[in-house]
């Protein structure tokens, strides 16, 4: 192995193991740096003291020629700006090869939403029997309290305080919040325990077996509900989320409020969804104002 490819690997393993990144993670950096690493032995520049940022800004154009996205591009630029900043650290690395260095622009899309009466229908269309019991209490759980889908699969009965109406979550970097839980989750995940059993740390949501049930398969159980009750919309686990926090900034203009339930590191993550709430305001602007409105 080379000594760049030895670099990444023994970085991506401190990763793993003292910042406990998820495999998902790792991953995503091996296959940006594996891009890196294949440029630099192509261009025949053996080590990464060698860069400079003339030449990544040669490495970005290339990728750009060969169809990276600009949302990609911009996130191999992340990834090799992680490794620099270690490889610094460790005075591996003397200078920032990416110093001035930028990607292209990326144009957000704001995330589709449910409005308020779209929303109740979803949580309300579990089906009968046991698994209508467990979608139901899956359903009003990820519209309740924001969560991303792999803090509910996680989850387990000492996690929830359901007379406090409450749910710590493990989220992203590891690090724990405590969530509030409305009154129709609780009542929800009150009528789930009753069927299946509270044991401390057994799983909330289960599959086959009783094992935890697997992400693919919650978004499986959504887009057939979602189906069968005819929404247009593509319904996933993350539109819940995006459309707790519409609801969330619409109804309380509390920006900090809504970063901290959504468990973001930066509010920057948090502000696109102003950019919802400021549409809702314009439509209702453009449909009530004498000089807005179209003749």
């Amino acid at each position: 192995m080379t000594a760049p490819a030895q670099q990444v690997e023994t970085w991506l393993a401190r990763l793993a193991g003292e910042r406990q990144a998820s495999p998902h993670t790792v991953d995503g950096y091996r296959r940006d740096l594996a891009k890196l690493l294949a440029w630099m032995e192509a261009q025949d520049i053996a080590g990464f003291a060698a860069l400079e940022p003339n030449r990544m800004r040669q490495f970005v154009a290339a990728q750009h020629r060969a169809g990276l996205a600009p949302k990609s591009l911009q996130r191999l630029l992340s990834s090799c700006r992680s490794l620099f900043r270690q490889l610094s650290r460790e005075g591996a690395l003397a200078h920032d090869p990416l110093a001035g260095v930028r990607g292209p622009k990326v144009q957000r899309k704001l995330p589709v939403v449910l409005d308020v009466d779209e929303a109740a229908s979803l949580v309300e269309a579990g089906g009968d029997g046991a698994l209508g019991v467990r979608d139901r209490a899956m359903l009003e759980l990820f519209y309740s309290s924001g969560l991303r889908l792999s803090e509910l699969v996680g989850l387990h009965w000492s996690d929830l305080d359901l007379d406090g109406g409450e749910v710590r979550v493990l989220g992203k970097g590891r690090k724990t919040r405590i969530v509030p839980v409305g009154r129709h989750a609780v009542s929800a995940l009150r009528a789930l325990g009753d069927a299946e059993g509270r044991a401390p740390e057994a799983p909330v949501f289960r599959g086959r077996g009783g094992a935890t049930i697997s992400p693919r398969t919650v978004q499986a159980r959504l887009q057939k509900l979602a189906l069968a009750h005819g929404f247009a919309k593509h319904v996933h686990p993350h539109l819940l989320r995006h459309t707790f926090a519409s609801h969330m900034l619409e109804s309380s203009g509390d920006l900090r409020a809504v970063q901290e339930l959504l468990g973001h590191a930066d509010i920057a993550t948090t502000q696109i969804y102003t950019h919802l709430d400021f549409q809702h305001l314009a439509k209702v602007y453009d449909a009530a104002h004498p000089r807005a409105r179209k003749k």
